[in-house]
């Protein structure tokens, strides 16, 4: 077997890694063609509505937009001291017509996933209030919530 010098290894490596990104890409691209609405998974509406704006990565955001299906976490501020490690399980459904790739922003519905959590949620929950969708401990998008639509009725166990 012949010794791979250091720019061929280069060469390797990087052909190694543009083939990664592209298999992750369609991964990415058949889960979100596999994407069903949560309305039919947890049978009962979103709990409430948000315009959000996802950061650039000059601001600290990600480096390529999400896709339909996306599933960060959600956290807001709700006492003045809590910390991000605080997160909650409250995931997106982009409403808008490109089935592909998410706008910067836009509005979503969101789901509350955990549903032990919607007493919790209903208390502090309300237009107007300021969130974000975390990545970890990272912050990758803002929103506002705009409307409350099924947050008060939707089932809690």
């Amino acid at each position: 077997m012949k010794k791979l010098t250091s720019k061929s290894h280069r060469v390797l490596s990087g052909f190694l890694l543009n083939n990664l990104k592209k298999y992750f890409r369609l991964v990415e691209l058949n889960y979100e063609k596999m994407h069903k609405s949560y309305s039919h998974e947890l049978n009962h509406p979103e709990d409430f509505r948000v315009k959000y704006r996802f950061y650039s990565k000059e601001e600290g955001g990600r480096k390529t937009l999400p896709f339909q299906g996306y599933r960060s976490d959600f956290w807001y501020n709700r006492l003045g001291n809590q910390s991000v490690s605080q997160l909650f399980m409250i995931w997106p459904e982009f409403e808008d017509e490109n089935d592909h790739e998410v706008p910067a922003q836009g509005t979503a519905k969101m789901w509350i996933l955990d549903p032990s959590m919607r007493d919790f949620h209903r208390e502090t929950i309300s237009v107007g209030l300021e969130g974000f969708f975390m990545e970890g401990p990272r912050r990758v998008a803002e929103c506002e919530v705009i409307e409350i639509v099924g947050l008060m009725d939707n089932p809690r166990a």
